[in-house]
């Protein structure tokens, strides 16, 4: 007998390949960029970029804002076509085989998209719906994606009664719910404080070991910690590529802090004392708070964690670091 097909289903993700489950690795390239030109009215914003991903590689995007960093990979994920130039993942297209190409990634952008109303559980169940997981499979993909992220504590809360730290876990485990090969962050710490940095990246740096993964960052010591490959990027184009400790040695910059506390230490206090710190200057700050301007070595390794212990040590409470 004949099985019955609902004439007025909406075409899923899914429906492009024979599972959304993660398939077999098709090319020597996880992902390929060939020349990708963007331009937004007379901005170039991606200028002639070209590269490479072998399966495995986990490879960090670096470059200040503006650099073309967010635009390259909206060009990675599919969200926009270069305007020259093509991009493969796992051997697929992402033109002529889009659904194809953008199964085969998970992709956070720098802030998660959530339904802050929802629950944990729900709007996973409701990201897993849209590719195409139904029945077992999908409760299946919400429970491993719920453990993989450690969200047990949060699964029946609000997402929008969640830590930003929180929120960018949900979005990370609503990125794997159908168990993609690539993983592409951008900025997954950004505006994070120091314990959730560490979460996050002791998170990210887990799955790492079973990826192909591109995080992008404006701080070096950030993609250092758990990237074998650096790209710079700025203006549009990449200007190195390489091991991330040889690109330290030769182009990394002294890193830049802001942080900021409720109340004051005190007298003679001040975070100037961390060992990485170069350079401590006053910075204004709101009513009731104090706030430093941080310069670290060259090379130094990130020193946010260490600026939020101190404070922390101090009974302080951070309200801004960054």
């Amino acid at each position: 007998m004949e099985s019955y097909q609902n004439p007025n289903r909406q075409p899923t993700i899914a429906d492009d390949l024979p599972s959304v489950r993660r398939g077999p690795i098709l090319s020597s390239r996880m992902i390929l960029a060939e020349g990708i030109e963007k331009s937004f009215g007379s901005v170039r914003a991606v200028r002639g970029v070209s590269f490479q991903f072998r399966p495995g590689e986990v490879v960090g995007l670096l470059g200040p804002n503006g650099a073309g960093k967010s635009t390259t990979i909206r060009i990675l994920v599919g969200y926009c076509p270069p305007d020259r130039g093509r991009v493969e993942v796992n051997g697929h297209d992402s033109i002529r085989a889009s659904l194809a190409a953008r199964a085969g990634i998970g992709y956070l952008p720098d802030s998660a998209p959530i339904y802050p109303e929802m629950r944990t559980v729900d709007y996973l169940r409701h990201r897993a719906h849209l590719f195409g997981l139904r029945g077992r499979r999908r409760t299946e993909a919400v429970e491993r994606s719920i453990e993989r992220c450690r969200l047990g504590d949060a699964r029946r809360r609000r997402v929008g009664e969640l830590s930003k730290g929180y929120r960018q876990r949900v979005g990370l485990a609503a990125a794997l719910l159908h168990d993609p090969p690539v993983l592409i962050l951008d900025e997954p710490t950004s505006g994070l404080d120091p314990t959730q940095i560490m979460q996050v990246r002791e998170l990210v740096r887990e799955l790492a070991e079973t990826r192909t993964m591109l995080i992008s960052s404006h701080i070096l010591p950030e993609v250092e910690r758990v990237c074998g490959r650096v790209m710079v990027m700025a203006g549009g184009r990449i200007l190195a590529d390489g091991p991330p400790d040889a690109l330290v040695a030769e182009h990394a910059d002294p890193a830049l802090y802001r942080l900021e506390v409720a109340g004051a230490p005190a007298p003679g206090d001040s975070p100037g004392a961390i060992p990485g710190v170069r350079g401590l200057g006053a910075a204004a700050g709101a009513p009731g708070r104090s706030a430093w301007s941080i310069t670290g070595d060259r090379g130094a390794p990130d020193l946010r964690e260490a600026l939020g212990r101190w404070a922390a040590d101090r009974a302080l409470v951070v309200t801004e670091l960054t």
